[in-house]
């Protein structure tokens, strides 16, 4: 298991930027795929973005593309989460976690099922 911080998360008027960090302690941070999820009241945890193991491809959910950008600092045990152009629709609790599968190369899930480890989240607020 690999144990995950968030910090970064705050109130931001619609249009600003955020950057969400998740630090990460325990076993080989390098050798996870890594997500973020967000989940707003009264609804379901949703897919944002996935990176895999060494960074080297993405993906994103269609809300977030050409606006997030996922990335990790494997020297730092550190994923990030840049956030751009931020509506209001984006405000609700974001989670980082840890892929279930270790050592599996370029993948990266999409699936909160295919997430072991969690963090326990940051508040984003975007007022319009």
């Amino acid at each position: 298991q690999v144990q995950l911080v968030e910090s970064g998360g705050g109130l931001v008027q619609a249009g600003g930027s955020l950057r969400l960090s998740c630090a990460a302690s325990g076993r080989t941070f390098s050798s996870y795929a890594m997500g973020w999820f967000r989940q707003a009241p009264g609804k379901d945890r949703e897919f944002v973005a996935a990176i895999s193991r060494f960074g080297g491809t993405t993906s994103y959910a269609d809300s977030v593309k050409g606006r997030f950008t996922i990335s990790r600092d494997n020297a730092k045990n550190t994923l990030y989460l840049q956030m751009n152009i931020l509506i209001s629709e984006d405000t609700a609790v974001y989670y980082c976690a840890a892929s279930l599968s270790r050592y599996s190369g370029s993948r990266y899930y999409t699936g909160v099922d295919e997430y072991g480890s969690w963090g326990q989240g940051t508040q984003v607020t975007v007022s319009s």
